[in-house]
């Protein structure tokens, strides 16, 4: 058996007696209040064969089911051992004003960054709808194993994953539980703001990253709604007219948000001010977000067929249009398989973009966009 651990932050309420040691966490906003964080560590057993295999097995566009593997982790994750970082602080009172406080934030920060002297980047991953809480684990270790595939990229480069879980509905009832995420999710932004904000007061103190290493985030579906709602909470409480630079790469998976979300004057049109890149993954096949389009009455979604307007958008945002090789039940979550996923690793170790490795040809029109192969 394989013992495999995740960093977490979430505005999850925690279940079970012990706040530090919860046996999970639920539906619910935290009873703190839907902007407080607790920051974490889990351990979750899982067998090595059956990683082997999700590793060997091709969905249709190279090795690698993360799909399967992912699925394999959420039944492992029931049983999972928690330990939430422990906090002193006064809920009413601005951290800035508690000076003698302990905050979990400042813990994990200060375990990430010894990862990182390791020779690991972060990937902070933001899951999107209908998730509960042991498939947003599942998915993240996942992706965390995806990314740390060996002969894919190099090998002495490792990435480690954050997990921002926000209450999902979890629900069997998708049209009930949509409604209900969506709105979770604009909440939940100020949540993971509150986040970005407190990285980014850490950096600041710490001078930056002093370990040449690098930070990224990777947003899926609804998971890319928080982070528009994330933007207008951070420009709020940011410094200057520019929001700060924190991540290298930006990675929007199967974006549910607004086709022309990107654009100038738009709720994400300042985005790319956050990080050296951006990728957009889109998928014209992508049913749950056909759905999301024709029966919710949204306007056409940023990962159906990319931006409304590529030509208005800046040079560091690209597109890579997964329509060619993407199919069947993973048509909405293929970030984790195959060469998407090896494309999003090949980003993370900083291989460039028209690099021959990524399977990637240039797609005619304007902007920057790529089709996958």
């Amino acid at each position: 058996m394989a013992t495999l651990g995740l960093y977490f932050a979430t505005n999850r309420a925690h279940e079970g007696d012990d706040r530090w040691h919860p046996d999970r966490y639920g539906k619910a906003f935290s009873s703190d209040g839907l902007e407080n964080l607790r920051f974490g560590w889990l351990e979750v057993e899982a067998d090595d064969a059956a990683i082997a295999r999700c590793f060997a097995e091709d969905p249709g566009f190279g090795a690698g089911d993360g799909n399967a593997l992912a699925a394999l982790l959420t039944e492992a994750a029931a049983t999972a051992r928690i330990e939430a970082y422990p906090e002193k602080i006064a809920a009413d009172r601005a951290d800035t004003a508690q000076p003698n406080a302990k905050f979990g934030s400042k813990a994990m920060f200060a375990d990430l960054q010894k990862d990182m002297l390791k020779r690991s980047d972060v990937l902070v991953f933001v899951h999107g709808f209908n998730v509960s809480w042991e498939a947003a684990v599942g998915s993240a270790l996942a992706l965390q194993l995806m990314q740390n595939r060996d002969g894919i990229g190099d090998d002495a480069q490792r990435t480690t994953v954050v997990l921002f879980s926000w209450p999902s509905d979890g629900s069997a009832l998708p049209m009930v539980a949509y409604k209900s995420d969506r709105s979770d999710a604009k909440a939940s932004g100020y949540a993971f703001a509150r986040a970005l904000l407190k990285l980014r007061d850490h950096l600041a103190a710490l001078g930056g990253l002093q370990c040449g290493q690098d930070l990224h985030l990777l947003c899926h579906s609804m998971g890319n709604y928080v982070l528009q709602n994330t933007l207008e909470r951070m420009r709020e409480f940011n410094v200057g007219p520019s929001l700060p630079r924190l991540f290298e790469c930006v990675f929007l998976c199967a974006p549910d948000v607004d086709g022309a979300v990107l654009e100038p004057g738009a709720p994400m049109g300042d985005l790319h001010q956050l990080a050296r890149l951006v990728t957009v993954y889109h998928n014209t096949g992508d049913l749950a977000l056909r759905i999301s389009d024709y029966t919710k009455g949204n306007p056409e979604r940023l990962g159906t067929y990319g931006a409304s307007r590529s030509a208005v958008l800046p040079d560091k945002v690209e597109q890579v249009d997964c329509s060619g090789i993407v199919g069947g039940l993973v048509e909405h979550s293929y970030y984790l398989d195959g060469r998407v996923a090896d494309d999003i690793l090949l980003s993370i170790d900083g291989v460039d973009v028209g690099d021959e490795r990524r399977s990637r040809v240039p797609k005619p029109g304007a902007g920057v966009r790529w089709e996958l192969r």
